[in-house]
């Protein structure tokens, strides 16, 4: 198998930051933690409540970031899921028909978005592929753009796009 080119992961402190759910869970913990510190109208535990439910949002976020992988080589994109029950899926380059980013205004500020792949592989059967909250996304769609190029020179591999119009 060829060396990867670029390995990486969905980003937890990306979407901490660049999504309203990771600022809706920062302004529970802070919420908690004020709650906690003045201690107004004899709240008891609830405020240490709160913290915990937010610990335990990001906990469950960061396991399911960790337990997605993808690796970039000159002919395929692999994904890597799983902890315990892991399966591996390749898309071949030459077979991608277009990669797409899609980013709000948050996620710009947090230099993540999410790269959409869509191709003649079995793997996008379904739908497009969709990688979430992927740091320096712009960057990493226009390497995808470049090897796909590429993987298709060196197959001879061009497409052909069928229009029906109505006569």
């Amino acid at each position: 198998m060829e060396p990867a080119l670029d390995t990486f992961r969905p980003s937890t402190l990306g979407w901490l930051i660049g999504t309203l759910a990771g600022w809706g869970l920062i302004a529970l913990a802070l919420i908690g933690a004020a709650g906690a510190a003045l201690d107004v109208g004899g709240l008891g535990l609830y405020p240490l409540g709160l913290i915990a439910i937010a610990l335990a949002v990001l906990a469950w976020k960061w396991i399911e970031n960790l337990a997605v992988s993808y690796s970039v080589t000159p002919e395929r994109l692999i994904i890597r899921r799983g902890i315990f029950m892991k399966s591996i899926d390749e898309v071949e380059l030459y077979r991608v028909k277009d990669v797409r980013i899609d980013f709000s205004l948050i996620n710009q500020i947090a230099g993540i978005g999410s790269v959409s792949i869509a191709s003649s592989d079995e793997t996008t059967r379904g739908g497009d592929l969709v990688l979430r909250e992927i740091g320096m996304a712009q960057e990493r769609r226009e390497t995808l753009r470049r090897l796909v190029d590429a993987a298709r020179r060196l197959r001879g591999v061009r497409e052909l796009d069928m229009v029906h119009e109505e006569i």
